[in-house]
């Protein structure tokens, strides 16, 4: 069965869609959802059940974690633990934005979502749609790309369709985000950084921030 494709304002993103959209992830569905990268798969993080159903729709090894989508860094502060000082300046110069800074996982978030290692990625993007689904689903969603595992990253809601269109409920479509660019990730341990993937930022402008 063809996924629905529901269009939505990306800058003003209408609150009836967002609610619609919200109540699949709280019945542990996976979404297919616009941000300001590529096209990301969005599930509650501590639903289990939905956590493994990412990973079948993706076709995606369960050994590769979970990237985790914010909306504030408060948010995710709460879902990390001893962050490091560049932690901080990272995410006041770059979040909301294309960074995804991967730390020390807390407690409460389930094992299962890091691949076992303890470890999660996460991110503030800057995208009224995904803050605005975070509020409404009043909680993080997981944010990994929307694409079938080995598959070029999907930038329109329709690329998403022709993927993924038969293993997702709903997308949430605001046509084509223009670019194909996902975010930089960098690792941080203690004082410690590795940049694993230079993306829309610049390895120079993280260098610049970071001691």
């Amino acid at each position: 069965m063809a996924s629905e494709l529901l269009r939505v304002n990306a800058h003003s993103p209408e609150p009836n869609l967002l609610r619609y959209a919200a109540d699949f992830l709280t019945r542990g569905r996976v979404v297919a959802v616009p941000t300001d990268t590529v096209y990301g798969l969005a599930a509650d993080p501590f639903n289990l059940s939905a956590v493994e159903e990412i990973y079948k729709v993706k076709g995606r090894p369960e050994t590769r974690a979970l990237p985790i989508l914010v909306n504030s860094i408060d948010q995710a502060l709460l879902l990390a633990r001893d962050v490091p000082e560049n932690f901080l300046r990272l995410a006041h110069e770059f979040w909301p934005g294309a960074l995804t800074l991967v730390v020390d996982a807390g407690h409460r978030l389930p094992l299962k979502v890091t691949a076992n290692t303890g470890r999660v990625a996460l991110r503030l993007p800057r995208s009224a749609i995904i803050g605005a689904l975070i509020d409404e689903f009043d909680g993080p969603i997981t944010g990994t790309s929307a694409n079938l595992s080995g598959h070029p990253s999907c930038v329109s809601g329709a690329q998403v369709q022709e993927q993924l269109g038969d293993r997702l409920p709903l997308i949430l479509d605001v046509g084509d985000l223009g670019t194909s660019l996902a975010s930089t990730i960098v690792v941080l341990r203690g004082d410690e950084w590795k940049i694993v993937r230079e993306g829309i930022i610049p390895s120079t402008d993280i260098e610049k921030i970071v001691f």
